[in-house]
């Protein structure tokens, strides 16, 4: 197989007017690529969902640290602060919904404890509620009606 190879290459060569190989190459000698495996080349194209847990305000500076990055979903348990301090929740949410609308994102309630924000490239689905049913009437015939 690498002798295949290696004649395609050469006759590529040719025709494109590149010359000879080099002598080594002739010979069969193999050139290798390294590849770099590191964290950092792997992690740029992959999304990543990290839970937070916010205690108190000053948690949420490593989401939105992260959510500015671009490629992480917060799912931010807010249980805790809720209970400790309503004020600072709010103001803790009102934070993350200016940082999400700045940097085009989602951010949206998840059930009672939880808060879900998204970068730029994801949206959150929110169900629209049915509207509700119509009561029919429905009119009684009367006596003389029905004779």
């Amino acid at each position: 197989m690498a002798e295949f190879l290696s004649s395609v290459r050469s006759k590529l060569s040719q025709f494109l007017g590149g010359g000879e190989e080099p002598q080594e190459m002739r010979q069969g000698e193999q050139e290798y690529v390294e590849l770099d495996t590191s964290s950092s080349a792997e992690a740029k194209g992959k999304v990543i969902v990290r839970p937070y847990v916010v205690e108190n305000f000053e948690d949420i500076k490593g989401i939105l640290d992260s959510l500015r990055e671009g490629s992480t979903i917060a799912l931010i348990n807010i249980k805790s602060l809720k209970e400790k301090d309503i004020i600072e929740l709010k103001r803790a949410i009102n934070k993350l919904k200016k940082t999400t609308d700045a940097i085009s994102g989602d951010i949206a309630g998840f059930g009672e404890d939880y808060i879900v924000a998204t970068p730029s490239f994801a949206r959150i689905h929110r169900f629209k509620e049915a509207p509700a049913p119509q009561p029919t009437t429905t009119t009684i015939p009367s006596e003389q009606e029905i004779m």
